[in-house]
């Protein structure tokens, strides 16, 4: 075995970038040689929750790490396969004696991944560490104060680029075709673009002018395209920290102080949902079960599973007749992104009105959703689904919903073309227009559902869950756990029951972290 002494591999995995990188500036600082690594991992390709759209994203943002590194000469190292064999080649190869990379906080397959390395190390004698990256807390014994230890992480310094690295070289593997993962073809034609210099630029446009009416805007799919931070994607893939986006956003809360165009208020509602980001990802670190298990037990086996085959499929393919539903799936599938209210409307109707479990529900706007991030996704599936015992259960009215986002209806129209016959009065409810028969049925589908009948239903049954024997106990216990406290900097409410909201009022921000 060759090597050199105290060599290190510096293990990329969601924290593509080399500003405010923590575990990289940790690598550089022994002095040491860093074998800079991307493991693509086949396995986690397979899985129910990965897609296309997610591998496209993920190659435009190693280009750019590739050539952030390359200015500090070092050559990022890409190797397919399984993560223990891979590391367990480079170690005999190098003589590797370190390990280092972010923590993370992903399904439950990274989940698994990670205990395996750990137990390589171990065997190999190969020192692991892992370092944070973000506000999120590892075995973390409560609540109480965390709010005010996510603030000092993420209002702290951050970390500059090492100006230079001593590398270790070595080859990599050709970069596999999506096809030979397993992908299906997944056109996405209006998708963002990865990478480090496209997440600066959107970080840039927004602060300077696309978010000034963020917080009025936030909630219709219309205007939301433009006015929201659009850096979930970037977070996700960690080309940008949240470090950065928090800090840079404070630059700009002092620089706007005292104005009432409304950029204060936008610029303390992007501190929220950044915030609120890392609460429900929390979450998901704290409970891992949560991607396959109902938080709050009375709850599993309300919905069958399998559910409706050809209900999940007209849902999926935005073509359950209820207009707005479908505006906002077909939004999605085009562009892999959609603002967080409509998503919860989207998971609310699924849930509700189509009597979908999440589980179900969930795989398929992950693999859409090109910001798909586990410790979000999987906290916020099953609150909006009414699963957590702790949250108030939102049933979304998906006709009252399209009138009140889009009122003018240019929205609905412009992704449903179908229903150009159909009045203004009766676009979202084209069922009760005198006219509607020579519309549904022909080019677009009759209703899957009575939405009235249906979310009466569904509340009946899930509300008297919440009266069985036992139940209160059990969510005392998950709101002791998972909910977000008030404190440090008081961004946080109780997250159990929204406020009331004044008639006029800003729309309700505090669960946005499901998309931004």
């Amino acid at each position: 075995m060759g090597g050199t002494t105290g060599a290190a591999i510096l293990w990329f995995k969601r924290d593509l970038r080399v500003d405010d990188h923590p575990a990289l500036a940790r690598a550089a600082a022994r002095g040491a040689p860093v074998l800079p690594l991307y493991i693509v991992e086949p396995g986690l390709w397979a899985e129910a929750d990965a897609s296309a759209r997610h591998y496209a994203f993920l190659g435009e943002a190693l280009a750019d790490l590739r050539g952030d590194l390359a200015a500090r000469g070092a050559a990022l190292v890409i190797r397919v396969g399984r993560a223990t064999e891979v590391l367990e080649d480079l170690r005999r190869a190098h003589g590797i004696t370190r390990l280092i990379s972010h923590e993370e906080t992903g399904n439950a397959w990274t989940y698994a991944r990670d205990r395996a390395v750990a137990a390589w190390a171990r065997a190999q004698g190969v020192s692991w560490e892992e370092v944070p990256q973000s506000g999120v807390v590892r075995r973390l014994a409560g609540r109480d104060g965390w709010a005010a230890r996510r603030d000092r992480f993420v209002f702290g310094d951050p970390v500059p680029a090492p100006a230079a690295l001593t590398a270790l070289s070595a080859e990599s593997d050709p970069w596999p075709a999506p096809e030979a993962l397993g992908l299906a073809p997944d056109p996405c034609p209006g998708r963002q673009r990865g990478g480090r210099a496209e997440a600066l630029r959107t970080l840039d446009s927004f602060l300077a002018e696309r978010g000034r009416d963020y917080r009025r805007a936030m909630s219709s799919p219309r205007e939301g395209a433009t006015a929201c931070s659009r850096l979930s994607p970037h977070l996700a893939l960690g080309a940008l920290s949240v470090r950065e986006a928090a800090q840079a956003g404070a630059a700009r809360q002092r620089a706007v102080k005292g104005t009432r165009d409304g950029w204060a208020g936008s610029l303390k509602s992007f501190q929220s949902r950044l915030a609120w980001r890392d609460h429900f990802m929390q979450k998901l670190e704290d409970e891992p079960a949560l991607e396959h298990r109902c938080l709050h037990p009375a709850y599993e086996g309300l919905r069958p599973r399998p559910g409706d085959a050809a209900r999940l499929e007209a849902w999926a393919a935005g073509e359950t007749g209820l207009p707005f539903v479908d505006a906002c799936m077909r939004m999605l599938r085009h562009t892999g992104w959609m603002n967080f209210r409509m998503r919860s409307m989207l998971v609310a109707v699924a849930s509700y009105h189509l009597w979908l479990d999440w589980r179900e529900t969930g795989p398929v706007l992950a693999r859409l959703f090109t910001d798909y991030e586990p410790g979000i996704h999987w906290p916020q599936m099953q609150m909006q689904s009414g699963t957590t015992g702790m949250n108030t259960i939102r049933i979304y009215n998906p006709v009252k919903q399209g009138r009140d986002q889009d009122p003018s209806g240019a929205f609905t129209r412009a992704w449903v073309p179908e229903l150009a016959p159909v009045p203004d009065a009766h676009l979202q409810a084209p069922w009760r227009w005198e006219g509607a028969g020579g519309v549904l049925g022909r080019v677009y589908p009759e209703p899957i559902v009575d939405v009235a009948a249906a979310a009466r239903a569904a509340r009946e049954a899930v509300w008297g869950v919440r009266k069985g024997a036992g139940f209160r106990d059990t969510a005392s216990a998950l709101v002791e756990k998972h909910a977000s406290r008030k404190d440090g900097a008081g961004r946080f409410v109780d997250d159990r029951a929204p406020r009331r909201r004044r008639r006029g009022a800003p729309a309700d921000d505090r669960q946005g972290s499901f998309g931004f």
